[in-house]
């Protein structure tokens, strides 16, 4: 039976019980507004381990002052019945207070990985995605975590910080749900008018127009970027953040494509900020 958790001494003390029994727990981290790209986790997490915790909290500390942390969805009595409806066994879910209480002051911050892409456009935000999932780990203590692969650069940095914190979780990468359009899935599409989302369509047609020529033989770089950036732009109701090629693991921008890359990008939709990324392999 679901049982809904509310502070980190419950989560705490859970864990410990389930550990002693012997039990493998796993931990799906949320902002909840569960769409199909959350239940793809929570089914991973469920087939794969004795306990599945799902978490969801809307982290005030990822946002900048102009961005939608009081606007971001939420849904929590239809999260908590998805999540029960899949055999998800604890919903973790902390008050602000609970997390951030008064006087609260450390935080996890990347070097260049976290300033580079989604962190130079929003600054401050990885910081807060490292600090929250780490006093996720903390509090649910799990042998596996599991992300989606279309937050690539959040997984890239809490793969790095469970390395380099010699973390005892093994994080479980999932590819990106998409949905029948080809839009990924994304608590945010709810922001979308029909137009706009018409238009949303752009940034998955332009990646798999990217690496439809990767397949076919182009190979610099630099060349793809502009061609991709073109692409988007002819839509007016874009604007575009960024459109970058990287190596796989370290991010870092490549000039020419000599191995398997991924094309990452971000942009707005009539004020929505979407991103989106897709592996192109030689």
């Amino acid at each position: 039976m679901l049982r809904v958790l509310r502070t980190v001494a419950e989560m705490k003390r859970s864990a410990a019980e389930e550990r002693a029994r012997g039990r493998v727990v796993a931990l799906v981290p949320t902002m909840g507004a569960f769409h199909e790209g959350h239940l793809s986790l929570m089914r991973a997490a469920r087939r794969e381990n004795d306990i599945v915790v799902v978490s969801i909290f809307v982290n005030p500390a990822q946002f900048g002052p102009r961005e939608d942390y009081k606007t971001y969805p939420r849904d929590f009595d239809g999260d908590v019945s998805k999540a029960g409806e899949l055999g998800v066994d604890i919903v973790y879910a902390p008050s602000e207070q609970e997390m951030y209480p008064q006087g609260y002051e450390t935080f996890v911050a990347a070097d260049r990985t976290g300033q580079i892409l989604c962190g130079k456009s929003r600054p401050g935000h990885f910081r807060g995605v490292l600090t929250v999932v780490l006093k996720l780990f903390t509090a649910v203590n799990p042998h596996r975590a599991y992300f989606g692969e279309k937050d690539y650069q959040q997984l890239s940095l809490i793969r790095r910080m469970v390395s380099d914190f010699h973390l005892d979780v093994e994080v479980v990468a999932m590819p990106t749900v998409r949905e029948p359009d080809g839009l990924a899935a994304s608590s945010r599409n709810a922001y979308l008018s029909q137009e706009a989302r018409q238009s949303a369509l752009g940034l998955s047609k332009a990646l798999f127009r990217a690496r439809k020529l990767v397949e076919e033989g182009e190979r610099d770089a630099l060349a793809l970027r502009r061609q991709i950036v073109s692409w988007l732009e002819e839509d007016r109701r874009l604007a575009v953040d960024y459109v970058a090629l990287c190596h796989p693991e370290t991010l870092e921008e490549v000039r020419r494509i000599d191995k398997a890359v991924v094309i990452l990008l971000a942009a707005e939709v009539d004020g929505t900020r979407l991103i989106d990324n897709l592996r192109a392999a030689l």
